[in-house]
């Protein structure tokens, strides 16, 4: 049976921190599914199709890597696909806090699912998808931290 994870975020953008985790993870399992999932408490900044296409790109040449968007459940989308594993990385100790109830939650969904935490390497740690819209949004340049050259800004 293949090790599949879902790395599972909105990815809104994907950093150059969550293609490290992506590239590491696929040292850990077989395959690993990035999923780009809607968060109904956020408002996107970039349409997810667009982001897709970008994330796709970037493992054009790695087929153990697939791009798939997604609504619902976390856990569900996991069980849909096959995957036993969910691929997170942590930069501080509030990520782990926030990402250990929703841990539990999808454990409780789908019981055979285990969370697997990976520590975001030290240079990539200091910048969040939060920072990085802020500073695109006002025509900063942001291509230290994204592995593809972004949009035109948004507004």
């Amino acid at each position: 049976m293949p090790r599949i994870a879902l790395f599972p975020g909105s990815f809104d953008p994907f950093t150059t921190g969550h293609l490290d985790i992506v590239r590491r993870g696929l040292g850990l399992f077989d395959e690993v599914i990035i999923a780009l999932g809607t968060n109904s408490a956020k408002q996107r900044y970039l349409p997810a199709e667009q982001m897709q296409t970008l994330i796709a790109g970037l493992f054009v040449d790695e087929p153990r890597v697939a791009v798939q968007l997604y609504q619902g459940l976390t856990a569900e989308f996991a069980r849909a696909t096959g995957a036993r594993y969910l691929l997170r990385g942590l930069r501080t100790s509030p990520d782990f806090e926030y990402e250990k109830p929703i841990a539990y939650g999808n454990q409780h969904v789908f019981p055979e699912l285990e969370t697997v935490f990976l520590l975001t390497s030290p240079t990539l740690g200091a910048i969040s998808s939060t920072i990085i819209r802020d500073l695109h949004r006002f025509g900063a340049d942001v291509s230290a931290f994204v592995p593809f050259e972004l949009p035109a800004r948004v507004g």
